[in-house]
């Protein structure tokens, strides 16, 4: 279900992006939109892994300095047939983790110093879990897709920003887009409309890899206590990222309860622990991907 509601956010911000193009009415100007967006998102692809995890300052470990972790997350990729991944740890007080990396043969699971003061051994396999799902179902390149369409839209908001300002594009474009003033309410909506996109197709990708840890770890229950400790620990502890990396991390590092939830980058956690609960209920198989 997650899978076709990301589908179908993903075909209704293609479908904006065509819109809006055509509004400014411009192929041109579409299509070097796209390109430029396309080309500034297949750099961050390759090497995002390594911008955000030297933002962070994260550091390296051995099996030596580190050999909990390493027995939790190896245990996991030999049961779910998973690469196992580079392991890092955030000096950070504030409890959360992270996955990155473009595919399975070249990621990296993170996790903040913090998070490794409050969990036990179960919720923390839940917790990487939940990360190695996000790296088997692709999700850094759907998130970069997404980031990809977006800035699109952006760009070409921005360029019909000026066409309504300065008059451009012919006068059948103008007069079917309702003139320079329907042109600049679009350019002004556009851009809103795909940033809650962009922010449900990160949510819709957080239920589904909560569903996949659970699976993969067979402990729904110790995910939902992790979530559940997480989240009151961010509410104490605050957290200085950036905001552009902040759909990145298990929970939502960045306070903001008295903002539209459509703005947020993370589904609600209670909600997520519902359906955890319901999970653990269903008593579910452990699932070998």
């Amino acid at each position: 279900m997650n899978g076709i509601k990301t589908f179908l956010l993903m075909l209704t911000m293609m479908f904006l992006f065509i819109l809006i193009g055509n509004a400014i009415g411009g192929r041109q100007g579409m299509i070097t939109a796209f390109i430029f967006a396309a080309v500034m998102n297949f750099i961050m692809y390759w090497f995002s892994d390594k911008i955000v995890l030297a933002m962070y300052r994260a550091k390296p470990v051995s099996e030596n300095d580190a050999p909990e972790i390493y027995k939790i997350v190896r245990n996991l990729t030999v049961k779910g047939n998973i690469p196992m991944p580079k392991i890092y740890i955030l000096p950070m007080e504030t409890p959360n983790a992270f996955a990155t990396g473009r595919n399975p043969d070249h990621a990296a699971v993170a996790v903040t110093k913090g998070i490794l003061d409050i969990l036990d051994d179960n919720e923390l396999e839940g917790v990487i879990a939940h990360e190695l799902s996000h790296i088997t179902h692709r999700d850094i390149l759907v998130a970069t897709i997404a980031a990809t369409m977006a800035g699109a839209i952006s760009m070409l908001a921005r360029m019909a920003q000026f066409a309504a300002i300065f008059g451009g594009g012919s006068r059948d474009d103008r007069d079917r887009n309702g003139g320079g003033l329907g042109l600049l309410i679009m350019a002004i909506i556009a851009p809103i409309a795909a940033l809650l996109i962009q922010l449900a197709i990160s949510r819709s990708r957080e239920y589904g890899a909560d569903e996949g840890g659970a699976k993969l770890s067979g402990e729904p229950l110790s995910l939902a206590s992790a979530l559940r400790k997480l989240e009151n620990y961010s509410k104490k502890i605050p957290s200085h990222v950036e905001p552009a990396t902040a759909h990145m991390f298990i929970v939502n590092p960045l306070r903001g309860d008295s903002l539209l939830k459509l703005f947020s980058t993370h589904p609600p956690v209670e909600e997520r622990i519902k359906k955890l609960e319901k999970l653990a209920e269903m008593k579910i198989p452990k699932v070998i991907y």
